[in-house]
C-alpha cells in the first residue's frame, strides 16, 4: 500500500512543461463501497486496487471541461469546452503510487474523443450531454451513443467550503494526480496532472443515476452513496502520458 509520503507526492508540480490547460468544474463526486471481490480482477497487470480502512470504492463523476488547449495555444470556441460523465476506482502500481484507473469516460465533444482513445488510451464514449445550471443547482443528463438511456444528476454544493486534509476519506477520494491507462499492447501507462487541492462542499443530489455502473458491467448497488462531494473546479495542467516502468 502506499505510504503517506507516497500519497502526497503527487500534489507538488512535475518538472517539465504540460502539454495541455484546462479547467474542471462542477464537479460531482459520488462514491459507494464496493466489495473489492468485485474489483481486483477488472484491473490490469501491474495495479492493485488501492483501499481506505479497507474499503474500496467506485465513484461517479460527472462535470463540466473548459478552455481545453495544447500550452501554447488559446483555447478554440465549440472545440474547448465540452462536459464528460466517468466512472472511476482508486489503485497503486508496484512502486506504491497511487492513482485513478477509469472504467469509461462519457463526453459530447467527438474530437477529444477520439484524441483521448489514442493519445491516452483512455476509455472514452460518444455522448450527448446537457448541462443547465439555475442559481447553485446543476442539471446534468448525459445520453450515451447507440444507447436509449439518460443518466441524470440533479446536485449543488452545501455548506463550508473545505480542503481536504491527509488521512481523511475526501482525500483519498479527491486527491489524486495519477492516471494510469494501458495501450493496445497491454502496457501501463501513467499520466501526471496538476491543480491546487479541491476545494469541495459536501453536496445533495436529488437524481443519482447508476447507469455507468450497468454499463461497465457492475451490480447496481441499493445503498445510497457513502460519500457525496462537490467542487466548483480547478485550473489544471496536464502533463505527457509516461510508460509506468520509466516513471519517476
Amino acid at each position: 500500500m502506499p505510504s503517506d509520503q507516497q500519497r502526497e507526492a503527487p500534489r507538488s508540480r512535475p518538472q517539465g512543461s504540460p502539454v495541455m490547460l484546462q479547467r474542471w468544474s462542477r464537479l460531482l463526486f459520488l462514491h459507494w463501497d464496493i466489495p473489492a471481490e468485485s474489483l481486483i480482477n477488472t484491473l490490469p497487470s501491474g495495479l492493485h486496487l488501492d483501499t481506505f480502512k479497507d474499503r474500496s470504492y467506485l465513484g461517479i463523476v460527472p462535470f463540466s471541461m473548459e478552455k481545453i488547449r495544447p500550452r501554447f495555444l488559446p483555447p478554440v470556441p465549440g472545440l474547448s469546452w465540452f462536459h464528460e460523465l466517468n466512472l472511476r476506482t482508486y489503485v497503486y502500481d508496484e512502486q506504491g503510487r497511487p492513482g485513478v484507473w477509469f472504467y469509461s469516460l462519457d463526453a459530447n465533444q467527438p474530437i477529444a474523443v477520439e484524441f483521448a482513445r489514442k493519445f491516452f488510451h483512455l476509455p472514452y464514449q460518444h455522448a450527448k450531454i446537457k448541462v443547465q445550471q439555475e442559481g447553485p443547482c446543476i442539471d446534468y443528463r448525459s445520453h450515451r451513443a447507440k444507447t436509449d438511456e439518460e443518466a441524470r444528476y440533479k446536485y449543488r454544493g452545501t455548506g463550508e467550503t473545505l480542503t481536504a486534509q491527509a488521512g481523511t476519506l475526501e482525500f483519498f477520494l479527491l486527491e489524486r494526480y495519477l492516471l494510469f491507462s494501458t495501450n493496445k499492447r497491454g502496457k501501463l501507462k501513467v499520466g501526471q496532472v496538476h491543480h491546487r487541492p479541491y476545494p469541495f462542499q459536501l453536496a445533495t443530489c436529488s437524481r443519482p443515476s447508476l447507469l455507468p455502473f450497468k454499463w461497465n458491467q457492475f451490480p447496481t448497488p441499493k445503498e445510497a452513496p457513502i460519500s457525496a462531494l462537490y467542487s466548483s473546479g480547478v485550473d489544471v495542467e496536464i502533463f505527457p502520458l509516461r510508460p509506468a516502468s520509466s516513471y519517476s
